[in-house]
């Protein structure tokens, strides 16, 4: 409705932790950002595991008392939003197996580049899905190998390709793991005498903690006995972290691989700003809440003033219906609204972090104009979005993506805007510092063999 993009998910873990699974609780509610269709905590005692899960956010899905009788200390949480699998309650994770050899629980991030062919395999080989989800793909390949738990998750990680990190847990022990091109952020942190891991640096806060490590790309972590110890799957690795963590994904307070989330966006909004020399505006707003950062470093290096020209209801979810073009409209002043007496005779610069399908951008703009802004220049902290995602993000196409259909003056007309002008690749590169990033959505170039999606998305590009 909204014209986002979703990342699929965020993981949390908690070992040798007194009340894991209330831990677990509250690290899944920091990461609520990066999945509201479902949620779910497995406990393990040391003998049994138990889990509990269902669709809707942290806060709907548990209650006290179900926290109370998920008993022990050491557990796995997961938010999901649906990408590869739909919506159903068997793809809601974390995902738990047993056996005659004990219990098997996984939460996953990411997404499987060869998932079908894997999915294959292993039905062939007489492995029984219940799900469609390719988190199910990662268990079964894991309980097909042989010798110890590590040497199983090692053999299964390097079959698998594409975009994941996924901790895995039995009644004793606890693997964290990430891809070996680095996509998707996995860090983990001492907390008492255990230890949290998360797929984002924010959910240590709340506990806290200030001190973390990253997972490499490629490796494996063990959590055993109080002791941690760190393996590697493959020595095939390479630093690709999904620029959009950085772009809008991630929370602001979160650090991964060393940048501070805030301080990119605003090095963004520093870089807009340079390009921007000659423009005459009043006022510089912020479409909330990922775009305010950047907002903040364009107003700094322009000298122009920052001001709340938009204000978001937070009580507006994502899967609110809207049965007629006049309620998607209506949806948008729903969510944002212009703050009239900031914006009216004003010459506004207006920082979003991406323009996906270029709808909710139009409706903004002629918010702020029926507001009375006199002008509307759009500034995206981004480049133009032109190829679809096949590591995680919900867009699966080129149709549904403007910026693969328009030239920038085009959508710059579509959007109504006064003016727009885009970051280039090679400028969020360098508001990375030299770390290396996927920007596979806006140049095209994917790191990995795409498999099944490469015939897709050979005939989506000649279309």
């Amino acid at each position: 409705m909204f014209d986002e993009i979703h990342e699929e998910c965020g993981v949390f873990g908690a070992y040798q932790v007194e009340n894991a699974s209330s831990i677990t609780y509250y690290g899944l509610h920091s990461l609520q950002h990066r999945g509201q269709e479902s949620s779910g905590i497995a406990v393990s005692d040391g003998q049994t595991i138990q889990v509990q899960k269902g669709p809707g956010l942290t806060i709907d899905v548990f209650k006290r008392e179900d926290l109370e009788s998920l008993k022990g200390n050491c557990a796995i949480g997961h938010v999901r939003y649906s990408t590869a699998g739909g919506q159903e309650l068997e793809n809601i994770q974390p995902i738990v197996s047993r056996g005659h050899a004990g219990s098997i629980g996984i939460a996953h991030n990411g997404q499987i580049d060869n998932d079908k062919e894997l999915r294959l395999e292993l039905e062939n080989q007489g492995c029984i899905f219940q799900g469609t989800a390719d988190s199910e793909v990662i268990l079964h390949l894991i309980m097909k190998q042989t010798g110890t738990l590590l040497e199983r998750i090692q053999k299964a990680a390097a079959k698998i390709d594409g975009a994941f990190s996924f901790i895995v847990m039995n009644e004793e022990k606890m693997y964290a793991c990430r891809d070996k091109y680095g996509l998707r952020p996995l860090s983990y942190a001492s907390y008492g005498d255990g230890y949290v891991i998360s797929s984002e640096t924010c959910a240590f806060e709340v506990m806290g903690i200030y001190e973390h490590v990253d997972l490499k790309p490629g490796e494996i972590v063990e959590f055993n006995k109080g002791l941690v110890k760190h393996f590697a799957y493959t020595q095939d690795t390479s630093h690709h972290m999904c620029s959009m963590e950085y772009i809008y994904f991630a929370r602001p307070d979160s650090e991964i691989e060393g940048i501070n989330v805030h301080a990119y966006r605003k090095e963004t909004g520093v870089i807009l700003a340079r390009n921007d020399e000659d423009l005459e505006a009043d006022i510089v707003i912020g479409v909330p809440d990922s775009s305010l950062s950047a907002a903040i470093g364009y107003a700094e290096q322009s000298g122009l003033p920052l001001e709340t020209g938009l204000v978001k209801n937070r009580y507006v979810g994502r899967t609110f219906i809207q049965p007629t073009q006049e309620l998607r409209d209506r949806g948008v002043r729903m969510k944002l609204s212009p703050v009239e007496s900031v914006v009216q005779g004003k010459r506004v610069v207006m920082i979003d972090d991406s323009i996906v399908r270029g709808t909710t951008s139009r409706r903004i703009v002629r918010l702020l104009k029926e507001s009375g802004a006199k002008e509307v220049h759009v500034r995206i902290a981004s480049p133009v979005f032109m190829y679809p995602c096949f590591y995680g993000v919900d867009t699966s196409t080129r149709k549904e993506l403007i910026g693969a259909r328009l030239s920038v003056k085009e959508i710059e007309d579509y959007i109504e805007a006064d003016s727009l002008k885009y970051l280039s690749v090679d400028e969020i590169k360098e508001a990375a510092h030299g770390l290396g990033l996927c920007c596979a959505c806006f140049d095209g170039k994917y790191c990995s063999d795409l498999y099944s999606y490469k015939k897709q998305l050979e005939e989506d590009v000649s279309e």
